[in-house]
């Protein structure tokens, strides 16, 4: 990456970076993981995936595991609830290091679920500038 800074390779997502090194990495999309169905889950996304594709009625569990020396992902929010909606994960007792979040397909479109983290730094400690942004693109169809 041009400026020395290297992305956890378990991170696929976009470096954001304070410094203006312009460096920019991105990480393949991966097909998404049926969910056991256990909690009712149609669709599972895990932070290696980057688009699902399923159907307006089915439900998205969106699970980000955080990275070695990362904070906690931020909650994952939609774009536009209108298309996928936030419903309670009853699965919300996620362990340390892992960020849950359910949605519902309302009606056909694309949105975008997004997350953020960054660099987990002790109290008082000298901390570098960035952030980490987690996008899935969701794909609703009929």
């Amino acid at each position: 990456m041009g400026c020395g800074l290297e992305v956890h390779p378990r991170c696929c997502c976009i470096v954001l970076l304070a410094a203006a090194c312009g460096a920019v990495g991105t990480g393949s999309g991966a097909n998404p993981t049926p969910s056991p169905g256990g909690f009712g889950f149609d669709v599972t996304a895990t932070e290696k995936e980057h688009t699902v594709t399923m159907h307006a009625g089915q439900k998205l569990e969106v699970v980000l595991h955080a990275g070695n020396g990362m904070v906690n992902w931020s909650h994952p929010v939609s774009n536009d609830t209108s298309v996928l909606a936030p419903i309670v994960d009853p699965a919300a007792t996620a362990a340390r290091g892992v960020t849950l979040a359910a949605f519902e397909a309302k009606r056909s479109g694309q949105v975008e679920v997004t997350s953020m983290s960054g660099p987990l730094c002790p109290s008082g400690a000298m901390c570098p500038m960035y952030a980490i942004a987690y996008t899935l693109t969701v794909t609703i169809t009929s």
